[in-house]
């Protein structure tokens, strides 16, 4: 025998996630179902010893409902207003030394953006210079010097730097190969949305080459407001960048101000201390 339940979300946090529908003996009813058809309300066919569902959030905030199935007119039931309350999840980081920028098993972006600003002239971004320390941890113990090692090839893996009329587009940075020349002379490399360049350490300084604008329209916004997490401000915008090989035409990016966005996003294993940048400029003489 089998009967048609129907779920209806009536209360809800401003952040909506998807959700993972099971019954009591641990059967998935439905997947990925967003909040927005729980809000509205569905039905499901179940069998007839179902007398519980659970509602398993997929979001950043793990959680899950179980509620027992009631008995109500569809007039109760799906006029019923929403409410959406202003609730947060709890976030336990740094309890482990060797994870850092990963949240309930998913990494966010570690971002830092640095603003450059030189007067009165105009000044050529050649190049930076950055001294951070880059550290992995073995172990579980907190941020012990005697349990971390200080990497030479692992950095920030994305760079965007730009001012208000210039953008160099998505730089993934690669660590220099040691001791390979052809490994070495197939950078830079042109991707679809991004161009993959070369970074290097040397006296403590991790250095990167290479920039240049590659901005399609200036009268075209380089940055889109981001919808999801509030810890990100914008993203780029890829359809206005032209991601080609440049042999002679690479407008240098020359103002009084820059700001170099460097970001981490592909792994979570490392403490990245920055300390302090500085730009290689060159004046620029109209």
């Amino acid at each position: 025998m089998v009967k048609v339940i129907y779920i209806k979300l009536t209360k809800i946090g401003n952040t909506l996630d998807t959700f993972d529908v099971f019954d009591q003996f641990g059967n998935l009813i439905a997947g990925d179902v967003g909040s927005k058809t729980l809000i509205d309300g569905i039905g499901y066919t179940v069998d007839s010893s179902v007398l519980y569902i659970k509602l398993v959030s997929k979001g950043a905030c793990n959680y899950e409902k179980v509620k027992e199935i009631g008995i109500s007119t569809a007039d109760d039931f799906f006029l019923k207003e929403t409410e959406i309350t202003k609730t947060g999840c709890i976030w336990e980081h740094l309890n482990n030394s060797g994870i850092y920028n990963a949240y309930y098993g998913a990494i966010h972006p570690y971002i830092i953006e640095y603003p450059f600003f030189t007067s009165p002239h105009d000044d050529i971004l050649q190049s930076f210079k950055d001294y951070s320390n880059v550290f992995t941890y073995v172990g579980n113990a907190k941020f012990s010097t005697a349990n971390h090692i200080e990497s030479d090839n692992i950095y920030f893996n994305k760079l965007i730097a730009y001012n208000n009329q210039q953008c160099s587009g998505l730089l993934k940075l690669v660590p220099k190969p040691r001791r390979n020349l052809k490994e070495y002379m197939k950078y830079p490399i042109y991707n679809s949305d991004s161009r993959s360049i070369l970074f290097t350490k040397s006296d403590n300084f991790y250095q990167v080459n290479g920039i240049y604008d590659i901005l399609k329209d200036k009268n075209i916004q380089m940055f889109l407001p981001f919808q999801g997490s509030l810890s990100i401000d914008k993203v780029l915008n890829q359809e206005n960048m032209i991601y080609t090989p440049r042999s002679f035409s690479k407008a240098p990016l020359r103002s009084k101000d820059s700001r170099l966005r460097l970001m981490l996003d592909n792994r979570s294993t490392v403490h990245i201390i920055s300390r302090f940048v500085y730009t290689e400029n060159q004046i620029s003489y109209k």
